[in-house]
């Protein structure tokens, strides 16, 4: 199963690397994308969460590290307003062209 790694630049200018188990993030998140911090925390929630059922699908377990990745990014949203912006400054592999 692919795996991948998404950076978001926070409204305090720091970049946090984030770890998910499944390229479904590129269906929730593109790099260069700002969202608020809200909006981040949902979106890629859901795509954490399904990355994780596609792991368990896939070996019969959750993925623990696509959970430790929402849950990092929870503390960290909980330092900013819900309506501050973030950026996906990049994101590994990138999409491949369609």
């Amino acid at each position: 199963m692919p795996e991948m790694t998404f950076d978001v630049r926070w409204p305090d200018g720091s970049i946090q690397r984030c770890y998910s188990p499944s390229l479904v993030i590129h269906d929730y998140l593109r790099t260069g994308g700002c969202y608020t911090v809200g909006e981040f925390v949902d979106r890629s929630g859901r795509a954490l969460a399904e990355a994780s059922d596609r792991v368990r699908a896939k070996f019969g377990f959750a993925c623990t590290s696509a959970a430790e990745t929402g849950h990092r990014i929870v503390s960290a949203a909980s330092d900013f307003p819900d309506d501050a912006v973030i950026e996906i400054t990049a994101m590994h592999p990138p999409m491949e062209p369609r």
